[in-house]
């Protein structure tokens, strides 16, 4: 990966080339439509065709650490988990730093999801991303305990971006120390929130079940272990898997891979349970 600063990120960007909605669906029989919300952050939704009357939600963010690419980056996988579990599926395009630090990404993600929850007015809402991703899904479920905003149901976070003050030195193939230090100080500009780096937040009571996935040789491994720790000891129903030997953002960049496989079938029973749960 080309090392990531502010000299080389705006070619970085104009490099990704994420799939289409219609891409992504190809035959399926999946729907898809774009909203501009006050403010104008866009949201894109996907669902069933034909949608059941109590089809769960899952709000998607996007990863890019902080600084890069866009809501359609995960449509594969909100593809499979639409013809998986019947959710009616939206993914937001939040402000990217460093042209918008925090709490602008953020506060994207949260309009999003307060305008997702009450137009379906879902039974059962799951909150979740990859990466950066996982990380603003913390947040966002944070600000929804706190504000008393959309009643989630879980958050689904997969090798979430959560500490600022990461420790491990691993050597990742994927985000390195480097590019993780640039994603923070983008996003922080010098303004420290435990809203914007959950693992900071002293008080981890009354949130939503909590799946939290990572690479057991990604730099984000003992930050999440400590806060899937932190979430069980604050009361908070939460499954943690350490895949040995995976990199970060494994599913993505390792498709076929037997650990990817495995990954997918946990994440699927998680998600099965939680829904079925009352």
């Amino acid at each position: 990966m080309t090392e990531l600063s502010a000299s080389t990120l705006p070619a970085i960007r104009a490099s990704l080339r994420n799939p289409t909605p219609a891409e992504a669906i190809g035959d399926r029989d999946i729907t898809w439509s774009d909203h501009v919300l006050d403010g104008g952050v866009v949201i894109t939704v996907l669902r069933p065709r034909l949608a059941r009357p109590d089809a769960p939600g899952l709000y998607s963010i996007h990863g890019g650490g902080m600084v890069m690419d866009d809501r359609f980056a995960d449509l594969p996988r909100l593809v499979a988990l639409i013809e998986e579990f019947g959710f009616v599926c939206a993914t937001v395009e939040y402000r990217l730093a460093p042209e918008h630090p925090h709490p602008a990404p953020l506060e994207d993600c949260y309009a999003g999801l307060v305008w997702f929850a009450e137009t379906f007015a879902f039974e059962k809402l799951v909150v979740g991303g990859g990466s950066a991703g996982g990380g603003l899904s913390a947040g966002a479920a944070l600000l929804a305990r706190d504000r008393g905003g959309p009643a989630l149901s879980g958050q689904l976070l997969l090798c979430p971006m959560l500490d600022d003050r990461t420790s491990a030195d691993l050597p990742d193939l994927v985000w390195t120390r480097e590019a993780n230090d640039f994603g923070w100080r983008s996003l922080l500009n010098g303004r420290i929130s435990p809203y914007a780096a959950p693992a900071r937040m002293p008080d981890l009571r009354g949130l939503p079940p909590a799946f939290v996935e990572v690479g057991g040789a990604e730099l984000f491994r003992d930050e999440d272990v400590a806060y899937a720790q932190r979430l069980a000891q604050a009361g908070v129903p939460t499954e943690l898997h350490v895949w040995a030997g995976a990199h970060h953002g494994f599913d993505r960049f390792a498709p076929e891979a037997e650990v990817t496989r495995a990954a997918l079938a946990v994440r699927s029973s998680w998600l099965r349970r939680l829904l079925s749960s009352r």
